[in-house]
């Protein structure tokens, strides 16, 4: 029973050091949504360190927004953002001594390339034969048709409607708060027999105010549940 648990770093908005010493895979924000040069070569280097598998998380260009405002990029233009976001975060990591394993969707993108066939065709393409972590969706099922490996996350600490995916977060249930409450959903995620479960990683969001006490908690309840925190990439 071996579970990864991931959070989003880099993105100038937590304690980045604090969550490495936690997870086990860090979604680096690639500076398009958030992130600069410099705070990736610092978690790279701390990751690196600590056998923290790092990941590119790709993003719309949106800094104003976090990353969360649905754009209408063509899809041969966002090919080019995600290779270049991929590519940066990828020497800077290599420099570091260590690698880009995987890639993850961030924000508005994440859940777009869900539904959206030529935006997930083109986040495929900009990334290489990376593995490819998140919900069930269609970038999940383009990456498996073409080989690339996929691997499913859930997220203890939002709320899911009645068709699997994560409420909106202007709705109410769709952020849970409370560290006791995620910890034991990330248990639930983990664990059989639950619908669409178990997932292969759990994902603590690094940009709550109590993140770290957040994946403190759900790791702590993990491994008294049996299972081993290592990461799938």
């Amino acid at each position: 029973m071996t579970v990864d648990l991931n959070a989003d770093l880099g993105e100038e908005v937590t304690d980045d050091a604090a969550l490495l010493a936690v997870v086990t895979s860090a979604n680096v924000a690639c500076g398009y949504h958030a992130g600069t040069g410099a705070i990736m070569r610092a978690v790279c280097a701390q990751a690196a360190e600590r056998g923290v598998a790092v990941g590119a998380q790709v993003s719309y260009a949106d800094r104003a927004g976090f990353g969360r405002v649905a754009l209408d990029v063509p899809g041969a233009v966002l090919r080019e953002q995600v290779a270049d976001q991929v590519g940066v975060l990828t020497a800077i990591a290599r420099a570091a001594g260590t690698d880009v394993r995987y890639l993850k969707a961030h924000g508005a993108l994440y859940h777009r390339t869900m539904d959206d066939e030529e935006q997930a065709a083109a986040v495929l393409a900009g990334s290489g034969d990376l593995p490819v972590l998140g919900m069930p969706g269609v970038l999940l099922d383009r990456a498996a048709a073409s080989g690339r490996r996929v691997v499913l996350e859930g997220f203890p600490d939002r709320g899911y409607g009645s068709d699997g995916r994560l409420l909106p977060r202007d709705r109410p249930g769709a952020l849970v708060t409370d560290a006791a409450t995620i910890a034991a959903r990330a248990v639930e995620l983990a664990d059989p027999p639950a619908p669409g479960r178990p997932v292969a990683s759990v994902c603590v969001h690094g940009d709550s105010p109590d993140a770290v006490a957040h994946a403190v908690a759900c790791r702590t309840a993990l491994e008294a549940a049996g299972h081993t925190l290592a990461p799938f990439a």
